[in-house]
């Protein structure tokens, strides 16, 4: 009687939607850590999660694509929800998907969401020995410590505000046909050495290195939906926030997307090769929703769960993707903690960074938090403190933004900032303080002491957040501009289209020289060294190669701004005064001598935190105008004069003349 109300349930609601008859919150959690593909030469074990399965299928195929099935087996109902089956024989090299009847109706097939390994499209998954996957000397690899502080603990690397993030898409910043790369768009492409162009600057690993950053932030990497893998080579091009196989890496990225093996260990050999340039290896991850809804693998398993819904039981959709996940579900939360530690142990990551984060509930967050960094102190996290939409969950659950000091060891990104220097990125035109907009000083000190509390900064007048929101500076990421929207040289060309090439080539070294002399986590967009352009698309996920290519020839045309820039990197990672850990740290070290219209100027008491610089002076000058400065008391040396570094040769001592749109840094020993 009890299987008939049951089925009756079921059916009913795959009439009226998921949430009206069933609750998530009574599905059985399973406590295993054996989901997925159990595999030894002797047998295979496979077990999915699906309470709401009445019937399950295992399928083997020869092939990723195409075919017929050569067995199906029919698994069995086990503990806590879920469905296994064992095989007593070597399956290596056999692809698999699953199959299961619920709601009155078979499902599609799919691979299920643990899979470690697919074929092409990741349509089926693909039993592997991930023991075959390890490059030569994978057992050696470690992370490279990204810290110049004396007295660090001997299994921490770094503290956050030691980073410096460098964010590239895998294929712009190798697909140049005069990128001196042979593995153009691939993985083995950041695993080559001494590259070059023809005008003879450096180009991929070599440039990163040479740069001086510390951790790269790649763009998605697990296998996403919107590149057909079986064109190989073809010039398709997608940002990939579209997940499918969250567990497995991108195939498009690999020489053979369609053996299993391949994508993994070309995958490891990429951060082998970083780590040996002492480059940690950072991964943007997007659980927040999937590319596919009522089809995603998840939801083919069991329907609704993964998912947020709306009182009448349609899709929620804070990511405007379609739907939204739902992390606060015991399962959902589950799959996010194993996935993560799968990504830190299996390929080495050094971090992870949130695709819009305040769609995910604080408690899962911190869970993460905790649970990776038991694995790896010193791993790096950090993620977008907004939505896209509206979202059931209560703003106070969310991982927002203004939620920030409820994270642990999580920053979020400093919209603050971000726009108060170049101006809105929703508003094409609008100006910021680099650009010459007035106003913005407020701001600029928001950010330079990065959403922490202090004395002198009028919290009324900052652009967005009317209150300080980060415990320590390591909880923002500092940073002008990303992937999304019109990047910093294009924002430039358009909104101060009627300036010089002269005046915003000074803007834009202004607008960095705010990033890198600010306290939190410094943040580059991959190009933006050299003035890097994508011709005013605005949001170039799914543009020609033409657009999201990096020019290497734009590096040695804009020489002068990459050296600065990479100066400001070196000058930071030399000097802790620019890398406080404290809030205490940033309201009494850090004194703000002017602030008037486009002009921002302070003084950080290096002496109290063991910096050789004994004090610190640095001038912001956003105006289109000259502006006059009184430097303070004794005698002032000069790292940098008006966006250009000027080698400690230069002595200043009361006013100083600062140029339009341009940075001084002066410090005294």
């Amino acid at each position: 009687m009890q299987k008939i109300v049951y089925t009756i349930l079921i059916m009913l609601n795959g009439f009226f939607g998921f949430s009206q008859y069933f609750s998530p919150e009574k599905y059985p959690v399973y406590n295993g850590s054996d989901l997925g593909l159990t595999y030894t030469k002797a047998s295979s074990s496979f077990k999915i999660w699906s309470p709401t399965a009445e019937k399950v299928s295992l399928l083997f195929y020869h092939s990723s694509l195409g075919g017929s099935p050569f067995q199906v087996i029919e698994m069995e109902k086990s503990l806590q929800g879920t469905w296994a089956t064992s095989i007593a024989k070597d399956l290596k090299g056999v692809y698999y998907v699953f199959k299961i009847f619920t709601h009155g109706k078979w499902m599609n097939e799919v691979p299920d969401p643990y899979a470690k390994a697919v074929g092409t499209n990741g349509k089926r998954a693909v039993v592997v020995d991930l023991k075959e996957t390890n490059p030569i000397g994978w057992n050696l690899d470690k992370s490279p410590s990204f810290s110049t502080r004396k007295n660090l603990a001997a299994n921490i690397g770094g503290l956050p505000t030691d980073a410096v993030i460098y964010e590239m898409h895998l294929r712009d910043f190798t697909i140049d046909k005069q990128s001196g790369m042979q593995a153009r768009g691939k993985y083995g492409a950041l695993t080559e050495v001494a590259t070059m162009n023809i005008a003879g600057v450096q180009t991929g690993l070599e440039h990163l290195q040479e740069m001086g950053v510390t951790h790269v932030h790649l763009l998605p990497v697990y296998d996403f939906y919107s590149i057909d893998e079986s064109k190989k080579d073809s010039n398709q091009y997608n940002w990939g926030y579209d997940p499918l196989n969250y567990n497995t890496p991108e195939g498009s990225y690999s020489s053979n997307p369609d053996d299993g093996i391949t994508r993994i260990k070309e995958f490891k050999e990429m951060v082998k090769a970083l780590h040996q340039k002492n480059i940690r290896v950072v991964m943007d991850v997007v659980y927040n929703h999937t590319m596919l809804t009522e089809n995603s693998y998840f939801n083919q398993l069991v329907p609704g769960y993964y998912y947020r819904q709306k009182e009448d039981g349609s899709f929620s959709n804070a990511s405007a993707c379609g739907n939204e996940t739902a992390s606060e579900r015991p399962m959902m939360r589950k799959f996010m903690l194993e996935s993560l530690k799968y990504w830190v142990k299996e390929y080495h990551i050094d971090g992870f960074r949130f695709d819009l984060m305040g769609i995910h509930d604080i408690e899962t967050m911190n869970a993460i938090s905790n649970e990776l960094r038991a694995i790896k102190p010193d791993i790096l996290l950090y993620g977008e403190g907004w939505t896209a939409g509206s979202s059931p969950l209560p703003d106070s659950l969310r991982a927002l933004k203004k939620n920030a000091y409820q994270l642990s060891n999580i920053a979020v990104f400093s919209d603050d900032l971000r726009d108060a220097i170049k101006g809105s990125v929703f508003e094409k035109l609008d100006k910021g303080f680099a650009s010459g907009k007035a106003g913005m000083e407020e701001s600029i000190k928001f950010g330079i002491t990065a959403a922490c509390k202090h004395p002198q900064v009028d919290y009324s007048k900052v652009n967005y957040s009317k209150a300080p929101y980060a415990k320590n500076p390591a909880q923002v990421i500092s940073y002008v501009d990303c992937h999304d929207n019109n990047i910093l040289w294009d924002k430039l060309a358009i909104s101060n289209s009627s300036d010089t090439v002269t005046a915003r080539r000074d803007m834009h070294k202004l607008a960095l020289s705010i990033v890198l002399t600010s306290q939190g986590i410094p943040f580059l967009h991959a190009g933006t060294e050299f003035l890097r352009s994508k011709k005013g698309v605005e949001n170039s996920f799914n543009s020609s190669d033409d657009i999201n290519r990096i020019n290497w020839f734009d590096k040695a045309d804009n020489m002068d701004v990459y050296q600065y820039v990479r100066s400001l990197i070196a000058m930071r990672k030399a000097h802790p005064a620019f890398r406080l850990t404290t809030q205490k740290d940033i309201a009494s070290l850090i004194d703000f001598k002017t602030v008037q219209e486009g002009l921002v100027v302070f003084e950080i008491n290096g002496h109290a935190v063991g910096d050789e610089w004994k004090k610190i002076f640095v001038v912001l000058n956003g105006n289109g105008n000259m502006q006059r400065v009184h430097c303070p008391d004794g005698l002032w040396t000069a790292f940098s004069l008006h966006n250009q570094v000027v080698g400690s040769q230069i002595k200043i001592q009361g006013e100083m003349d600062v140029n339009p749109y341009s940075a001084c840094i002066l410090f005294q020993k």
